[in-house]
């Protein structure tokens, strides 16, 4: 009896294992290789190259490079390889890839405890194909690479502090990397295999590839050669005269591109950590200050266009004005001069300009600030660009409804005022600023960005207005920045910014137009706080008169051949 129990139930168990075994086999089976095929595969992200970023001219400023992250399978490389050999791996590794031996040797081997070994473990990243190459040609087991890129800035700081950087990631960080970093980055792609139980790659197994789409190419209105020259210069300038930090910028007053965006001290692109986090960016887009006379010309144009006065007319310009119970004075002590409106423009005369004003009514001295672009972002398009301070008239004190009048009062980036000269050489219509033509998709098309445009004042005032900017040069505080072969027109600033706890730094400018008869190119010099002077004829002018020249000449722009027709500064 204890037989046939035993026998029953050792045949019970067979029917059991029979059972199970049909039913993997034949209902399950398809299932279960599914699972165990789809546990196999494994996805890996394919990066897409990022877009370059290019000058005007198509030379490129930001571009992306292949390179190669090379890891290890410790558990392949400790089953697959004789360990009498990874003396001689190590050291051959070691040099190709320029790590250490020793810690490259533990990376590769790993814990001698088979349990702790990774199946995945970096010896080196970002290095270059040919070393890649040569990695492979070792034939170690469980030693492969990984395609990446690197962002490189071939111009090393030339726009640095526009370009931007990217972060470990490769996202933007700063400048245009950042701005435009949905458009520069592109589609990844994605690669299908199948690995073993210790993570190997099966050669013959099943495979995919989605490849990935580069981002578009980054056009912008940059000129690199202009910007070299001009981050030159400037760099010499502030070093000589002991300012704090300096910009420039040269735009096309015709289309509103910006061919130089300058700043003193730029960043390198390729090393964004060896700068302050305070000096990656342009201080001329979110720096702010009282523009001071520079602004003046917005209030002849504000008298013009509003019929109060005209070029010619006459003024008794005395170096006091008391209106409203406040008394404003000019730069320097001076007799009574007998000035016309073009005169107090050249002789950048405080009391002049508010004679000249007194009776723009304060919403409409606001209006014309407005207009030129005081108190709004001019859409450049950086990050962190500032829009300056212009408080509504209502709020005006008695002092500052006639401080406006003379750039006091107001406070607005360099941006904001190069744009102002722009527009009157472009005959009054403001044509946006801007940094980026459009982004080149991979069919060669371009995307252009969108500009606006709007009439600020009439032709007529316009052209009267930079007619008598080149008094200013010809006759009057901007004669240093005279450009030979070239009529110039432009004015002298000497700005405050006030930096808190009652520090107040001056800031000498020069904005100018060339050539006058014929307007291509406002250009405007600042200098923050510097030694040697703090007026913008002495220490900005000159440079303005050297960028100028060089750029008129570099863009070939004819010499100017008819003589100017100035209005008189002075009447007896």
């Amino acid at each position: 009896m204890r037989q046939r129990i035993l026998l029953a139930v050792v045949m019970l168990m067979l029917l059991v294992l029979v059972v199970r075994l049909v039913q993997v086999q034949a209902v399950d089976g398809q299932a279960i290789a599914a699972e165990a095929f789809d546990r196999r595969l494994h996805t890996v992200a394919v990066p897409a190259d990022r877009g370059d970023i290019v000058d005007t001219n198509g030379v490129v400023l930001a571009t992306s490079v292949v390179r190669y992250d090379i890891h290890a399978n410790q558990r392949v490389v400790s089953e697959e390889m004789d360990p009498d050999r990874l003396p001689e791996v190590a050291t051959t590794l070691a040099g190709l890839l320029d790590v250490p031996e020793a810690e490259l040797a533990a990376r590769l081997w790993g814990p001698d405890d088979p349990d702790d070994k990774r199946g995945f473990v970096y010896l080196a990243r970002s290095v270059a194909p040919d070393v890649y190459e040569q990695v492979r040609k070792e034939r170690v087991p469980g030693v492969g690479g990984d395609r990446t890129t690197d962002r490189i800035y071939p111009a090393g700081t030339t726009a640095g502090n526009v370009l931007g950087f990217v972060g470990a990631e490769g996202a933007g960080q700063a400048g245009l990397e950042q701005l435009f970093d949905e458009a520069l980055t592109g589609t990844p792609g994605s690669q299908t295999f199948e690995r073993g139980a210790r993570g190997q790659r099966i050669p013959t197994g099943e495979r995919g590839f989605v490849p990935a789409v580069a981002g578009g190419t980054l056009v912008t209105t940059l000129d690199r050669d202009l910007q070299f020259m001009a981050q030159q210069v400037l760099d010499e300038q502030v070093e000589e005269t002991g300012a704090q930090w300096g910009a420039i910028q040269v735009m096309d007053v015709r289309t509103g591109e910006i061919l130089v965006l300058a700043d003193s001290g730029a960043v390198d692109p390729n090393d964004p950590g060896s700068w302050d986090a305070d000096d990656r960016g342009s201080r001329s887009a979110w720096t702010v200050y009282e523009p001071g006379s520079t602004a003046k010309a917005i209030t002849m144009a504000a008298v013009l266009e509003e019929g109060l006065a005209e070029p010619t007319s006459r003024f008794r310009v005395p170096d006091r004005y008391t209106v409203s119970g406040q008394t404003f004075r000019d730069s320097d002590d001076h007799e009574v001069l007998d000035l016309t409106l073009t005169g107090i423009l050249a002789m950048s005369s405080n009391t002049g300009t508010l004679m000249a004003g007194e009776r723009l009514p304060n919403d409409v001295r606001h209006e014309y600030l407005s207009r030129f672009g005081f108190g709004r972002t001019t859409g450049v398009g950086l990050p962190g660009e500032s829009a300056g301070l212009l408080h509504d008239h209502e709020r005006w004190d008695r002092r500052t409804q006639h401080a406006v009048l003379f750039g006091q009062g107001v406070a607005a980036t360099t941006l904001q005022s190069t744009q102002v000269f722009a527009t009157l050489a472009n005959d009054g219509v403001r044509v946006q600023p801007h940094l980026v033509k459009g982004v080149q998709g991979p069919d060669g098309e371009l995307d252009p960005v969108d500009v606006d445009q709007e009439r600020v004042v009439s032709k007529e005032t316009a052209r009267a207005v930079v007619s008598m900017l080149e008094s200013a040069v010809a006759d009057g505080t901007g004669s240093n920045a005279a450009v030979p072969g070239y009529r110039v027109g432009g004015k002298t600033g000497t700005a405050q910014a006030f930096e808190g706890g009652g520090v107040v730094k001056h800031v000498a400018s020069f904005i100018g137009v060339a050539p006058v008869e014929d307007p291509r190119l406002v250009v405007n010099v600042v200098l923050y706080d510097p030694r040697t002077s703090i007026y913008g004829g002495v220490v900005a002018a000159p440079l303005f008169s050297e960028v100028t020249g060089f750029a008129l000449q570099y863009l070939g722009v004819a010499p100017s051949a008819a003589e100017p027709d100035l209005f008189p500064s002075t009447y007896e």
